[in-house]
């Protein structure tokens, strides 16, 4: 029990090192960092906070609209198609946002094929749109990739009782819309602030899209400050700022999923008064169309195009499949060895919250998860910052191979940054393993590993299992991180379709964008086979 115990504590130090040490870069402060500071303020953080704040903003507006109104059309209406469309929505989680980024440029700019087509046609030689590497294009393309958070939690609420409520409120004589919006809306409104949360978390962490269309915010500049300027301490100190962002986010998430329990109370039955609103003519037309939509423009049509780029790359090159081969083996060594360590930490961290819930575990537990709604980009740095410190007091120590010239400092990151999606399997599978079978189990002489291994492993496993798949994926097409700290010859994936694309050379990044692609297709299937399930009364 005591090296449970220490592994255990040791566990919560290193998940959660890398967070504070970005807070201690402040403890430098000194007339260099002031003058710094004062450039910065005088150039690129006002640039920095406008552009980050305003991508959140329009993707907040994007994410809302496109997850609410496809949740309430297959949520509470009828319509051909509406059961396939159910989970169709679910796709565009499968597409890293960046890929998305990827395939529009190429389709959309002025040299893209369809505005060379439409001047051909039109005789107009000038741009016909503003250029897609904006701030308003990566708000689009975010909003594209991440709706699916709001529509998930929405589609629950909606499901579990607004049915019968709608129902209520046709009884007392209200129309469809004032159904909608004045019982639907506010009965999800936690749900959706929930989601909203999630996508804006996602939106602060993002790289790839912002880098790649130019848009100077938090993330772009951290990393700028750290490899171009080579300013350290300046990186760790924007990287607070950021992490201030983030905490707002969490509290906010926090407040939605402290209200959740408002719309996620099941009734006994659904009766048939309480069913889905049949719609029939150019009502089910436009209900159709709505939910297509965001699955067309965030999953097939980008898919298409990294195909066609695929297929024409190949006419005039050869491919580089055997340099794939290596990049693709890459990312699944990375992401089997996380996914593995992650799962395994999990499950000390889980059981011993269960075998002694005390208040300190508890809340040690909830701290090492909290690496998921840090940007990876801050996670770099605060595993950075102190090697630097490291190696400046001893430079023969050797920590600065370790770190970056092998794999820990990276698997380091990747548990610091996903060691939460773990968690969460993990505890929700203890949470349908009821405690009489413990008390059973040591009834009958069982030790505490015991019942661990002879009870909960086995109940266990499917949880454990959904949680290395979601962990494997994720760590494939984490990018900043990777982009940072991985070793000499060890590209991967989602680094070589960054480079590729950022070189104008997208034939060749189709290939890695598309096995991202399909890796990320499992965890979709997997939690659209889930949602099944648990929508069926």
């Amino acid at each position: 029990m005591p090296l449970f115990s220490f592994l255990r504590g040791f566990t919560v130090c290193m998940l959660v090192a890398p967070v504070l040490m970005v807070l201690v870069a402040w403890l430098q402060w000194d007339t260099t960092s002031a003058a710094v500071w004062l450039g910065l303020l005088e150039t690129v953080l006002p640039e920095y906070t406008l552009n980050s704040l305003l991508l959140c903003l329009l993707v907040a507006l994007g994410v809302v609209s496109i997850g609410s109104v496809g949740a309430v059309a297959v949520s509470l209406f009828d319509f051909p198609g509406r059961q396939t469309l159910s989970w169709l929505l679910l796709l565009p989680l499968a597409m890293p946002a960046y890929v998305v980024a990827y395939a529009y440029t190429d389709f959309l700019q002025y040299s893209g094929p369809l505005q060379m087509w439409l001047r051909q046609h039109s005789g107009w030689q000038g741009a016909l749109w503003p250029d897609v590497r904006s701030t308003w294009g990566a708000a689009v393309v975010l909003s594209l990739s991440l709706y699916p958070y709001v529509y998930l939690l929405c589609r629950s609420a909606f499901s579990e009782r607004a049915p019968h409520l709608m129902e209520a409120a046709r009884l007392l004589g209200a129309s469809v819309p004032r159904r909608v919006f004045r019982v639907a809306l506010p009965l999800a409104r936690p749900a959706i602030a929930a989601g909203l949360a999630l996508a804006m978390m996602e939106t602060l962490a993002d790289f790839g899209v912002s880098s790649y269309f130019g848009v100077q915010t938090f993330s772009t500049g951290i990393y700028k400050a750290w490899l171009v300027m080579d300013n350290r301490v300046a990186a760790a100190q924007l990287s607070s700022f950021l992490l201030l962002l983030v905490a707002a986010v969490l509290w906010v998430e926090y407040r939605a999923q402290s209200r959740l329990r408002f719309s996620n109370r099941r009734t006994s039955s659904r009766t048939q008064e309480s069913q889905v609103m049949r719609l029939h003519g150019w009502p089910a037309a436009m209900a159709f169309v709505l939910c297509v939509l965001p699955v067309l423009l965030g999953f097939v049509f980008p898919l298409l195009i990294m195909g066609h780029a695929l297929w024409i790359g190949s006419q005039q090159q050869a491919l580089p499949w055997a340099a794939f081969a290596g990049w693709f083996w890459n990312s699944l060594k990375l992401g089997g060895i996380s996914a593995v360590l992650a799962v395994g930490l999990a499950l000390v961290l889980a059981h011993g919250v269960r075998t002694r819930p005390t208040w300190w575990r508890r809340f040690s537990t909830q701290l090492a998860g909290l690496g998921y709604a840090v940007p990876g980009v801050v996670i770099v740095v605060g595993l950075l910052l102190p090697l630097s410190w490291i190696q400046q007091r001893w430079p023969q120590s050797g920590a600065g191979y370790w770190l970056t010239a092998t794999l820990l400092g990276l698997l380091w990151a990747y548990l610091v940054r996903f060691i939460a999606v773990a968690l969460q399997s993990v505890q929700s599978g203890y949470s349908r393993i009821s405690l009489s079978a413990d008390e059973s189990a040591r009834m009958l002489g069982s030790s505490g590993h015991d019942v661990f291994w002879r009870v909960h492993w086995p109940l266990l496993r499917p949880s454990a299992a959904s949680a290395l798949l979601l962990v494997w994926v994720d760590v494939m097409k984490e990018l900043p991180a990777t982009l940072v700290l991985r070793p000499f010859n060890t590209d991967t994936l989602a680094v070589m379709a960054y480079q590729l694309a950022r070189d104008e050379r997208l034939g060749e990044a189709a290939l890695p964008s598309l096995a991202l692609v399909v890796a990320g297709l499992l965890p979709v299937l997997l939690m659209a086979r889930a949602q099944k399930s648990v929508q069926k009364p």
